[in-house]
């Protein structure tokens, strides 16, 4: 079968040339197709459910919220762990399903049992779901400032709210726009106790009176000179006024008693639980755009810059500037740019070893033109599957060039060496066909034996199996495709380009000194073969000791070109607290020359993806290019430099990087790479031990810094 295929390959140019064309057709189509991010997404398959319950303490929201909701998931299909989070007025709850749970179908199922729940909740509590995304999908923020000073906070939230989020969110792929910072404003009625007591009305007299009094209402129809005429009563609250205005009684001559004789009214913020502060210059508004799961990630982030460009920026008021504040397109272009530099040189590598070798520049071409053959199938094969680019995927193919051409060199060798022999007695393509049918079988079931030497990586499961099987793929892909290559097109390649004089191997000066170097070492090992297996022996058992001695981690870090600075503060931090250490150490971040910008957020974000309590900050602390460093600086260096800098009292420093720290968070629920979970029945003893290990810890070599999170006291 493989003697036909590389006769029928040889001897229809025609049909072989349009596979070429077709298979280099699709493969461009495929790779501007493809979806591009910087590492695969290695989040678990979740789902989100939140509650508010306005006014509860994080006990009762517990007890009456959050645990209803998580014994009703607990049964649910392919359900893995759910962790339930209840703070202030609202409840978390994070559902992981089993690996390769379709995402769409998990949200389905959770919706079921969700509905389940009516009648078993307090009422006016409804669970929604979140976004179908992570926290891993916050691949955009931004911030809206005000240099003019003509528009205050609540003028940029209102902005943001009603105007920038909804550009955003209307450009496909994006799952939510979750605002953050800023006040939110609302009218506040501000109830006299006294006046109360003077005209003897109760305060839920007042609280029933405006919400009824905001509404409209229908009425009959009027028949008026022909016409119909609809009757509804217009009762929308549209000002302070209006609420003023709304009656609550009347006094015993008849005098109606108004909101505005009890109470004073005024538009105020609402209650924030999260603040956000660029560059150390003051709070400001923003947003986190939320990219949905699956999704182009590079392809929605171009999106939503060209609607910034088209619709928010010139629809913005004179004074206020859009600033982003984080842009992932700019990590995923330099890893995709890198490794594409690399696999450039790979193939300019191999191109010249052939040129060199080969000793026959036409020759030679035929092994090149397979490796962008083989890349372009594995796009094809990588975008049916739905894999998309990244530094994992990519990195298969790395892996995979050195061998794609050695079926394509050994044929050509081979019809050198028959070539060479024959001296012009034969036709040449019945030359050029009988060498590759002789090697022919034995090369494609090599390339077949290596292409399935990365098969034991598909039996990684969780986060191991997201983070290679990409690379599997792709090694795959690329290794199988050089061997269809070797049987369909290098045949043709080779009837092509082999032509002239063709030199002899001892007439190529390389070959003939690499020959003459190793000749005497293969005399002597032969000779002493057994000196020569206990030398190989020795040499392998001097690794042990050095293997011993190496670390292990799941991955190597991976330099985002963004750094973010998240603190742990002691539980129970105010707004006013949280908005002065966010100035501090913003300002004391913007101070080292290396850094371009630098934005902060305590608390949450308006977005089911951020569960984070009021004393949790998140920094992203946007470097400029490495061109603008000084000399000798490096990210480590950097980042030591920053923890020497922001020393706060009640703040243990830890640093790290946006995507690896939304994995983090995700997987296990701690912040730090490193950290203790301690389970127990009462927060006090819990709290005890917490700090027996911070301080057991500290001393621990390599260990920066050690915080005990205090579960009480907030």
């Amino acid at each position: 079968m493989i003697e036909k295929l590389i006769a029928f390959s040889a001897r229809n140019a025609f049909i072989v040339l349009l596979l070429i064309v077709a298979i280099a057709g699709g493969g461009v189509w495929a790779i501007r197709n493809t979806p591009i991010d910087a590492i695969p997404d290695l989040s678990d398959v979740q789902v989100i459910v939140t509650a508010n319950w306005e006014g509860r303490s994080p006990t009762l929201v517990e007890d009456q919220v959050t645990y209803p909701i998580v014994t009703a998931l607990i049964s649910a299909p392919k359900v893995k762990v759910v962790r339930g989070f209840s703070y202030f007025d609202v409840s978390f709850v994070y559902v992981i399903f089993e690996d390769g749970t379709d995402p769409y179908w998990a949200r389905s199922r959770v919706l079921e049992y969700v509905n389940g729940l009516q009648g078993r909740l307090p009422s006016g509590v409804q669970p929604v779901l979140g976004p179908d995304a992570t926290g891993v999908g916050w691949a955009f923020e931004y911030a809206l400032v005000d240099r003019s000073g003509k528009h205050d906070l609540s003028r940029l939230r209102t902005l943001n709210d009603w105007y920038v989020q909804y550009w955003l969110r209307s450009v496909t792929g994006v799952a939510e726009v979750a605002p953050v910072g800023g006040y939110v404003k609302q009218y506040q009625i501000e109830v006299d106790p006294n006046a109360l007591l003077s005209y003897n009305l109760p305060i839920d007299k007042v609280i029933s009176a405006v919400r009824q009094s905001n509404n409209d209402v229908g009425g009959r129809v009027v028949e008026w000179t022909g016409r119909e005429y609809m009757v509804r009563g217009r009762g929308y609250i549209q000002s302070v006024a209006d609420i003023e205005q709304v009656g609550l009684g009347a006094q015993p001559d008849g005098t109606p008693i108004l909101v505005k004789d009890v109470a004073r009214v005024h538009l105020g913020p609402d209650m924030r639980r999260g603040v956000a502060e660029l560059n150390g210059d003051g709070d400001v508004a923003g947003g986190i755009v939320v990219v949905r799961y699956g999704v182009d990630t590079y392809g929605v982030i171009e999106n939503i810059k060209r609607a910034i460009e088209e619709k928010v920026r010139p629809a913005l008021p004179e004074g206020v500037e859009f600033v982003t504040t984080y842009d992932r397109s700019t990590l995923i272009e330099h890893a995709i740019e890198n490794l594409q530099e690399k696999l450039i040189e790979e193939m300019v590598i191999v191109s010249l070893v052939c040129v060199v070798f080969l000793w026959h520049f036409r020759s030679a071409l035929v092994a090149i033109l397979t490796l962008p053959l083989s890349i372009l199938l594995s796009f094809m094969a990588m975008k049916y599957i739905g894999l998309g680019s990244n530094i994992m995927s990519l990195g298969g193919i790395a892996i995979a060039i050195g061998a794609m051409i050695d079926a394509a060199i050994i044929m050509i060798e081979n019809a050198h060496k028959h070539l060479e022999h024959d001296g012009g007695a034969r036709p040449r393509r019945e030359i050029l066909i009988e060498a590759a049918q002789e090697v022919g079988r034995p090369l494609f079931f090599s390339l077949l034996i290596i292409t399935v030497s990365f098969l034991p990586i598909f039996t990684l499961e969780a986060q191991e199996g997201r983070l290679f099987k990409p690379l599997a793929l792709t090694k795959t892909f690329a290794m199988g495709f050089s061997a269809l290559i070797s049987v369909l097109v290098v045949p043709f390649l080779m009837v092509l380009f082999i032509r002239g004089k063709i030199a002899p191997e001892m007439k190529n000066p390389v070959n003939r000194f690499l020959i003459w170097i190793y000749h005497p070492f293969v005399k002597l090992v032969l000779r002493h073969k057994v000196v020569t297996l206990l030398a190989a022996l020795l040499l392998m058992l001097s690794t042990v000791p050095v293997f011993l001695k190496l670390g292990s981690e799941f991955m190597p870090p991976l330099y985002e070109g963004t750094l973010l600075y998240m603190p742990i503060t002691l539980p129970g931090a105010s707004v006013q607290t949280a908005q002065q250490i966010l100035a501090i150490q913003n300002k004391i971040i913007k101070q080292v020359p290396e850094v371009a910008s630098v934005f902060g957020k305590a608390g949450r974000a308006l977005t089911a993806t951020d569960p984070a309590p009021l004393e949790m900050i998140e920094t992203v602390i946007n470097l400029k290019p490495e061109a603008e460093w000084r000399p000798g600086m490096t990210p480590a260096k950097i980042e030591a430099e920053l923890d020497r800098m922001v020393r706060l009292p009640g703040v243990a420093n830890a640093w790290t990087m946006p995507i690896k720290a939304r994995t983090d968070m995700l997987s296990t629920g701690i912040r730090t790479p490193v950290g203790v979970k301690i389970f127990g029945p009462k927060l006090e003893p819990i709290n005890d031990i917490g700090t027996q290990i911070e301080g057991a810890l500290g001393s621990v070599r390599g260990t920066r810094n050690v915080f005990s999170e205090r579960v009480t006291g907030g």
